[in-house]
Formats: structure tokens, C-alpha cells, sequence
């Protein structure tokens, strides 16, 4: 066969699978928000585990991860780490979300907050914060998914029909099946993650003539990229630190995770995750592998972000170049749907219906939703062509900006004197540190911005704690209300445990 003509038919069938299980998932009727929004909080445990895997693995991981080794060094071995902080995370603070979204019909992370501390103010501003740090974060996804098409068609395929393509297989198959369409998505894109990941990294390290020559060999020409700080002498255990800390926790509060917390239909899935999404994070040595051997193939490459489409393009052959690529398209494609639907979904419910019509029928908000996800991915798509950036960046940025959403929230569930005035001035103030730190960056493009994230976190976390202890509580009435539902949420915990 044509080596042009196998590519392009592996994409098309790449492209295609996730429509037809788009059309499937639409077979079921989607009658109100909570329907395509949550999927009536009845996602299945497989599910669950498929979508918040494949959701989790994103092209800043997929690429990001082999450019990280290449650049420098050992740095991005957190990610072992942040894999178990993340599923820790998903069972002590996704339980809780799930629990209380349940109890009280939450469909965005707003809503939360709008309840839990009774305030409009406090809602709206993790609404806007979610819409704006979310956004560049499925810039870069539709980014990294549109090159790697381009790559793997052999550049039959520019980047921008590959990122226009995305889009519309994502509007085609969110509109008509939600999030249940979606999840489904998602167990097809995991499967191809895993497989990408494992078999480019197993490819390349043969390549260079294994694993035992590989590191021989760097540690005989190139020693500093095996050890901390790296290459670089600023990618220590501060760094590693920082990104442990941000990259798990901006994750986890992202609008599209607390969409999948609250779909959850069997809480017993949260008492899995830590293990699953740990025996999941081996998959990291393949990145690893692939860009150490990147050093040894194509060293010095300008933009180590495309070292892995590269060293395919330059060193495989065609067809399995565009079998491999397309997990990385996959990783790109079950984040963005995710996000384009959850942002679809912060708009809908915290903003149209807030505030532009609250007496909209279940079908009228429904065409709203669907609408808001064509306009949202056009958006993204004039984001895309217009805005460029690195991967490594734009993620941190985006993930420091959303991990800041962490400190009201566990103030909600741990801290009884909490107040919705301390939740406010700790946001404002984690942004102001985090727009400064974005300004620094503009002209000195080395600053590490995840160092930022972990400094607006602290400054988040003091002004929270200064001025909740300065003014009012919480009504007796809220914290009536969270204990009763508290208490019954530790019944709930313990009888899953016990089953």
C-alpha cells in the first residue's frame, strides 16, 4: 500500500470511531441538563476509570513528558509522584464532591461554592477563574493533537484542517450523546495512549541499541541529563517540589473533573483510584525512554515539545509513525472534549441561566449547552491559530491558575470558621500573584512558572485563613447542614469499605 494512503486511512479511522460511539451514546434520550452535563450521575466504574485516565493524560503529558527528559533530565520523574497524589486526592476530596453534589444537585463546581458558603460573588469568581486558566489549557491540546496529525499524515494534513477536524468530530459527538458520549470516547482514546506511549518509547530505545547502551552511553557523554538539576542546573528537588503540588491539584480542580466526580454512580470507584491510577503511572518510563533517546538521535532541537513526532517521522516507518501518533492525538482529543463540554457546562448553568434567563425549559437550557459547545470550540480554534505557545508553559500556567480553586474548597469541607470574604481574598490574591508571575515570564522566558502556582497558593491559603478569622462565620443553618449530610456521608464510606 501507498505509504500516503496508510496513514491517511489510519486517521480516518481514528476519526470515525469516535462518532459512530458518539451516535451510539445519543441513542439514549438526553432530557435535561443533568442528563448532558453528569449523565444523570450513572457513570459506570469502568467508565469513570477510563474517561478520568484518559482525561488525566493530556498532550502536555503525551508530548510534554518526552521533552521534559530530553530538556532536563530526571526532573519530570514527579510524575510517579503527582500520579498517586492525584488518585489520593480523587478518593479523599473527589468522595466528598461526589457526596455533596449528589445530596444537593450540584452540576458545576460553582454551584458548590454557591451553596456551601452561600454567596453569588464567590461562585461567579471560581466560574470566571475556571473559564480563563481552562481555556488555554485546551489551546494547547488541540495544539499538540493538530501537529501530531500533521506528522502522521506525512503533512498531507496541515495543522490547521488537523485542528479544525478535531473540533468538529468533538461538537458532532458532545452534541448529540453529552458526557455519557464522552466517557465512551474515552475508553477508546485510553486504549490508544497506552498503547502510543508504550510502543514509541519500547521503538526508540531499540533503536538506539537498548536500554542498557542507551544509558551507557549517556552516562558516558552526557551524565548531567541523569541526575538533578539536570542539564539545565535548575530542575532540582524545588522544581520537582513545585510540580508535584501544582500539576496533580490544578488537575483535579479543573471544571471537567468535578463534571466526572459528580457523574460518578458507584462510590466504591473512589476507593480504587489511588491504586489504579498508581499501577497506571509505569507508563511513564516510556516517555522517559523516548526522550533520553531523543539526546542520542536528534540532539539539539530547538523546540524540545516536538522531540517525539520527530524522532517517529525521522526514525519509523510510516505506518507505525501514524499508528503511535495518533495516542498522542487521542491524549489531545479526551482532553479537549472533556473540557470543551465542561466549560460548555460552566456557561450554561453559571452564567446563562444566572444571568441571562433563569426560566429557561430542561430543551431550551439543553440547546444552550449544545450551542455553547460550538461557540466555545470555535473560540478555541481562533486561540489556536492566533496564539502560540509552548506546551510546558501554557500547562502550568493554566493548572497553577485552577489549583487555586483547592484552598476555598477544603476550607468548605475541613474548616467550619471558613468564610465566603476569605474565600474571595485568597482567589484575588493567588491571581495577582500568578498575573504577576505571567508578566515576568513575557520577558524572561526561562522563569520556571509552576514556582508562581506553589507561591499563589500560599499567598491564597494566608489571606483565606487572615480574613475568614476576621470576619463573620458561616450561618448556623449551612453548618447545620453540612454536618448532618457529613455524618451521612461517613456511613456511606464506611459501608463501602466493608463491602
Amino acid at each position: 500500500m501507498d505509504q500516503h494512503v496508510l496513514p491517511l486511512l489510519i486517521i480516518g479511522t481514528y476519526m470515525f470511531i469516535p462518532l459512530y460511539i458518539g451516535t451510539r451514546a445519543g441513542e439514549r434520550e438526553l432530557g435535561t441538563p443533568e442528563d448532558f452535563f453528569i449523565q444523570s450521575r450513572n457513570m459506570s466504574s469502568l467508565s469513570v476509570f477510563f474517561t478520568v485516565m484518559a482525561t488525566w493524560m493530556s498532550a502536555f503529558a503525551f508530548l510534554g513528558s518526552s521533552a521534559s527528559f530530553y530538556l532536563k533530565g530526571p526532573v519530570y520523574w514527579t510524575t510517579i509522584g503527582w500520579d498517586f497524589l492525584f488518585g489520593l486526592l480523587f478518593f479523599v476530596l473527589g468522595k466528598r464532591i461526589w457526596f455533596f453534589g449528589k445530596m444537593n444537585g450540584y452540576i458545576t463546581a460553582a454551584d458548590f461554592f454557591r451553596d456551601q458558603y452561600q454567596s453569588d460573588r464567590l461562585a461567579d469568581l471560581v466560574a470566571v477563574i475556571l473559564l480563563v486558566f481552562t481555556l488555554p489549557y485546551l489551546q494547547i491540546q488541540l495544539a499538540g493533537g493538530a501537529y501530531l496529525i500533521q506528522v502522521a499524515s506525512n503533512e498531507l494534513i496541515p495543522w490547521e484542517l488537523a485542528g479544525l477536524l478535531f473540533l468538529i468530530v468533538i461538537i458532532i459527538y458532545v452534541w448529540t450523546g453529552g458526557l455519557r458520549a464522552v466517557a465512551w470516547a474515552d475508553i477508546f482514546y485510553g486504549i490508544l495512549i497506552l498503547f502510543g506511549l508504550a510502543s514509541s518509547g519500547l521503538y526508540l530505545v531499540n533503536r538506539v541499541g537498548g536500554m542498557h547502551f542507551l544509558f551507557a552511553e549517556l552516562q558516558r557523554t552526557k551524565p548531567e541529563i541523569l541526575t538533578l538539576p539536570g542539564p539545565t542546573g535548575n530542575a532540582g528537588a524545588p522544581l520537582w517540589l513545585a510540580m508535584f503540588i501544582v500539576v496533580p491539584v490544578g488537575a483535579l480542580m479543573g471544571p471537567h473533573l468535578w463534571t466526572r466526580l459528580y457523574a460518578v454512580r458507584n462510590p466504591r470507584i473512589f476507593d480504587l483510584m489511588p491504586l489504579l491510577l498508581g499501577m497506571v503511572s509505569i507508563i511513564n518510563i516510556f516517555p522517559m525512554l523516548t526522550g533520553y533517546a531523543g539526546i542520542l538521535l536528534e540532539p539539539g532541537i530547538e523546540n524540545p515539545d516536538i522531540i517525539l513526532p520527530v524522532l517517529l517521522y525521522r526514525h519509523a516507518p510510516y505506518a507505525f509513525m501514524s499508528l503511535a501518533l495518533t495516542g498522542g492525538a487521542a491524549a489531545a482529543m479526551s482532553t479537549s472534549n472533556s473540557q470543551i463540554h465542561s466549560i460548555s457546562s460552566v456557561y450554561t448553568i453559571d452564567i446563562h441561566q444566572k444571568y441571562i434567563n433563569r426560566s429557561l425549559s430542561n430543551k431550551r437550557l439543553l440547546l444552550v449547552g449544545r450551542v455553547a459547545v460550538v461557540l466555545f470550540s470555535a473560540f478555541t480554534y481562533l486561540m489556536l491559530i492566533y496564539i502560540p505557545g509552548l506546551l510546558i508553559n501554557i500547562g502550568l500556567i493554566a493548572l497553577s491558575g485552577t489549583a487555586q480553586i483547592l484552598i476555598p474548597l477544603c476550607g468548605a469541607l475541613f474548616w467550619r470558621r471558613s468564610t465566603a470574604q476569605g474565600a474571595i481574598t485568597g482567589l484575588l490574591g493567588g491571581m495577582v500573584v500568578l498575573i504577576s508571575a505571567m508578566v515576568v515570564m513575557r520577558f524572561d522566558p526561562s522563569f520556571e512558572i509552576v514556582y508562581a502556582g506553589i507561591v499563589a497558593l500560599l499567598v491564597n491559603a494566608g489571606l483565606f485563613v487572615a480574613v475568614s478569622s476576621q470576619t463573620p462565620s458561616r450561618s448556623h443553618e449551612i453548618i447545620g447542614k453540612f454536618e448532618q449530610q457529613m455524618e451521612a456521608f461517613r456511613k456511606i464510606s464506611s459501608f463501602s469499605s466493608e463491602r
